[in-house]
């Protein structure tokens, strides 16, 4: 619940000018203004705010939950309240009829909805410094990946249409020896005069390490559907093939670089220890969930709020005789997914989990849902190490060890 305030000042984002509209514990309207999204502008912001009350006095609302922008009134003292875009449409629909909309309305539909709503709203709680160089360096590491994954089936498709046996050859087209196979071989012309020991020559220079002969790596190539042939087709098919290979080992690099920046920066957290203790967690997935998690213990009175956050609770619609239980659209995804990873992971080494993923397959759950119903049990273990600030210990485990006792006797 928000702390008691004088003012409330809310504020619609823009990629470049944000419109700003404060109002204090009556409703009316005491400014209207606009910043551009600038050093100077937010600079302006938080002294035009501090003509009205103390910082700790004057709430802001925004639509947006992190950025610089929150950083700077969170560091100059203010009480920043992050709103569901949603919510703030769903609030206009009923307070502006018209159905007009402009800026300056929706910054003083966020100060409106902020004064009222204030007992239900919970203010935005900065991270420490070291949750938030791992949460960059995670996210960023998940962007580049989904990244790959497109320029990997752009570069499939490519070669489906004009050269299908190049994507035969080896079994991942943007593993390190297939990429290194294109670089030389970007077009049917330019195998014309591959032979068996030419081939072999190559896998022995770039360190192939599958179990396939030279004959029979040929042989994938050579039995695939003809490629293009005409000339000018070949020279384009050239410099498509090389530009996607080159976007492919770049972003191979940098995912290599990220993953050692993000287990440095995971080995240096506090919670670290807490995330990587967990079984199967592994380095990536354990830095995915501690970044998406945070490290603010006043932040989650409950598992409950966790898994909901996460998307791992579902959401029950009753009205009258009505009933109905629906999934969860609205929840942090990264954290989703890191969680639901970690969860599908851990039923190969922990009986507990294992036993609770199969239970929920039995009662009629398919794979996801049963997955969600594990990752809901472990938030609740995790919340409590976290909260205790301990890893994971499966002898201390209640639930686990009750379920070991029987197959130990």
């Amino acid at each position: 619940m928000l702390p008691p305030a004088q003012f409330f000042a809310g504020l619609d984002w823009a990629a470049e000018v944000h419109a700003v509209c404060v109002t204090d514990h009556a409703g009316t309207i005491v400014d209207r203004f606009t910043i551009a999204h600038t050093a100077d502008g937010i600079a302006m912001l938080i002294r035009r705010l501090a003509t009205f009350a103390e910082a700790g006095d004057v709430q802001v609302g925004i639509e947006r939950p992190n950025g610089r922008l929150v950083d700077l009134l969170l560091e100059a003292g203010h009480p920043v309240v992050p709103v569901s875009p949603n919510a703030i449409k769903t609030w206009r629909d009923g307070e502006v009829l018209s159905g007009a909309k402009s800026d300056a309305g929706d910054a003083a539909v966020i100060a409106e909805y902020l004064r009222l709503r204030q007992h239900h709203l919970r203010v935005a709680t900065p991270y420490r410094d070291d949750t938030r160089a791992l949460r960059t360096v995670v996210r960023t590491r998940t962007d580049l990946v989904e990244m790959r994954v497109a320029a990997t089936n752009q570069l499939a498709a490519l070669l489906d249409d004009h050269w299908p046996g190049a994507k035969a050859v080896f079994a991942d087209v943007e593993s390190p020896i297939s990429l290194e196979f294109l670089t030389r071989y970007p077009t049917l012309a330019s195998a014309r005069h591959l032979g068996e020991k030419r081939m072999a020559a190559f896998c022995v220079k770039h360190g192939y390490s599958g179990r396939r002969p030279a004959a029979v790596l040929l042989q994938r190539l050579r039995s695939a559907p003809a490629g293009a042939t005409g000339e000018a087709s070949t020279e384009a098919l050239r410099d498509a093939v090389l530009g996607l290979v080159g976007v492919l080992k770049a972003l191979n690099t940098a995912v290599k670089d990220l993953d050692r920046s993000t287990a440095a920066h995971l080995g240096e957290h506090p919670d670290g220890e807490i995330f990587t203790s967990l079984p199967r967690s592994g380095q990536i997935n354990a830095a995915q969930m501690l970044a998406e998690w945070g490290d603010c213990r006043q932040a989650y009175e409950t598992p409950d709020s966790v898994a909901a956050l996460a998307g791992c609770t579902p959401v029950t619609k009753a009205s009258g005789k009505h009933r109905a239980v629906h999934f969860r659209w609205a929840c942090n995804k990264r954290f989703r997914v890191a969680l639901t990873t970690f969860a599908d992971n851990s039923r190969h080494s922990s009986p507990w989990a294992a036993d609770i993923y199969n239970r929920a397959r039995k009662a009629g759950k398919d794979h996801p849902h049963a997955i969600r119903v594990l990752a809901r049990a472990w938030i609740r273990v995790i919340w409590r190490c976290w909260h205790d600030s301990v890893p994971y210990d499966p002898t201390k485990h209640g639930a686990a060890t009750a379920l070991m006792e029987p197959l130990a006797s």
